[in-house]
């Protein structure tokens, strides 16, 4: 694929393809133990840093788009409409979020998702707009984030209104929980990532070119629709491990 104020580039679309396969065979794993099928801790050893790798790469990769989006609007004289098209699609993302959450609710009770992946790069879009000119200083930023919300996991609070900021009581339970600290410091790295490696849109290390091989292709394809995977992949296991427990 040929660098270009339009072009995609296609490592970006690897990267979050392969975070997208890494996302599916936690939740694979999650729902064996969750429905007794096979006992395995989710919560800890390997399947604990799968799943916390996903949730870095996912944001990282966040942070890192944007900085794309916003240098390609720049090049395109779009600066006026980026904005705009930033706020529908937190709100597309954060409606979905809040669908997900009603969906939880429903279906597991108390530990449903309350502030997830989805709430978090929603929210992240929006909060992360002030800070596109900041380039490299983005990388000291995240790390301040970082570390106030490692600081804050030994804080224990009554209320259940700063969930999102990082903030919960002690018997606190949620199927998936990615509050702004520290994860917001992940997606301001990931855009100082953006500056260093794509300037003005354009890419700093050279790359071979790799789009043409079938797995990077197939996994370019899952990265270009991380969304929809993300919506369906677990109706659609839960299904088959529904199908195989009552057939």
């Amino acid at each position: 694929m040929e660098d270009g104020p339009i072009a995609r580039f296609w490592e970006v679309d690897l990267l979050r393809g392969i975070a997208i396969v890494l996302m599916v065979l936690y939740h694979f794993v999650f729902d064996l133990d969750y429905f007794k099928v096979y006992e395995v801790d989710p919560t800890s050893g390997f399947p604990l840093v799968v799943a916390r790798t996903t949730v870095t790469l996912f944001l990282l990769l966040v942070g890192l788009s944007l900085t794309l989006s916003y240098s390609r609007a720049r090049m395109l004289g779009q600066d006026g409409r980026f904005f705009r098209r930033l706020l529908r699609k937190s709100a597309g993302i954060m409606i979905l979020a809040l669908g997900i959450s009603v969906v939880t609710y429903l279906f597991v009770g108390s530990c449903f998702i309350v502030f997830g992946v989805l709430h978090m790069i929603g929210l992240s879009l929006l909060l992360a707009y002030p800070f596109l000119r900041m380039k490299r200083a983005n990388f000291i930023i995240g790390l301040l984030f970082i570390s106030a919300g490692i600081i804050l996991q030994t804080v224990r609070v009554d209320s259940l209104w700063l969930l999102w900021l990082g903030l919960a009581p002690q018997d606190f339970c949620s199927l998936d929980y990615v509050p702004i600290l520290p994860w917001f410091g992940v997606v301001l790295i990931g855009m100082g990532l953006g500056g260093v490696l794509y300037p003005d849109y354009s890419r700093r290390v050279k790359l071979p070119d790799l789009s043409g091989n079938l797995l990077v292709r197939t996994l370019t394809i899952l990265g270009q629709n991380s969304l929809a995977i993300y919506l369906i992949h677990q109706p659609i296991m839960l299904g088959i491990l529904y199908c195989s427990r009552t057939g």
